[in-house]
């Protein structure tokens, strides 16, 4: 089964999203069958890649709010993310470009470490409160990972993998996503936002079942005595 994700590296709930998903998987029994493949999509492309503004400015300026609402509707997000264990930093969050983050993801699943690199990506904006937009920081974070620094720089300071990110975009807007995160099961269900668990281990179990998957079983406890091959444990 394949579940691909639309996400962006400055969105709160798709970070939450795809704790949800993970967990969901990992429910549902279908661990080891499921590939998720995560595709690109920029909230704010004209954000500038030098941006410094704190994130409640940012809030502030775009919703019309004062910095005391912005306070309150992020203290809300913080707690929703802390329901999957995870616990943002919002004082310290700046706004960010990610287009060089996207392009930088798409160099490191042809190493087979994209996986890593937008986790790390997401861990280091959220709670770490770190400037992703930056390329010294996209580099350290590749290095952490276990990617090469100088090929990481290379890529920043280029344009490979714009056509890649823009493809994922194009895609997006085929199927009308206006925004994220947002799921596409087996090509089949899609689920927009960070909705319930039980959603999507519903939509997963359901994909599942119609593309013949068995789900796996759950052991619990630690082996106990046993009979094998005629022979018995006394």
């Amino acid at each position: 089964m394949k579940i691909e994700v639309w996400s962006d590296y400055v969105c709160p709930f798709c970070y939450i999203g795809k704790r949800q998903l993970e967990k969901a998987i990992q429910d549902s029994g279908y661990l080891g069958q499921v590939e998720v493949k995560f595709k690109s999509y920029l909230l704010d492309p004209s954000t500038p890649v030098d941006a410094e503004d704190s994130v409640y400015d940012s809030l502030s300026k775009k919703y019309n709010m004062s910095e005391q609402e912005v306070k309150n509707m992020t203290a809300n997000v913080a707690e929703r993310a802390k329901e999957v264990g995870l616990q943002y930093n919002f004082d310290d969050m700046k706004t960010a470009n990610t287009t060089a983050a996207h392009r930088l993801v798409k160099w490191a699943e042809e190493q087979g470490k994209g996986a890593e690199l937008s986790e790390r990506l997401l861990k280091a904006y959220f709670l770490e409160g770190k400037a992703i937009g930056r390329a010294d920081e996209l580099v350290a974070l590749a290095k952490e990972v276990g990617l090469d620094e100088a090929q990481a720089l290379q890529v920043i300071h280029s344009t490979d993998y714009n056509a890649e990110v823009e493809q994922d975009i194009y895609e997006a807007q085929q199927l009308g996503v206006r925004g994220v995160p947002f799921f596409v099961v087996d090509n089949k269900y899609g689920i927009s936002g960070a909705q319930p668990q039980a959603l999507f281990e519903q939509t997963i179990e359901k994909a599942a079942q119609e593309a013949g998957l068995r789900r796996k079983i759950n052991m619990v406890g630690q082996e106990g005595a046993a009979c094998v091959d005629g022979q018995c444990d006394l």
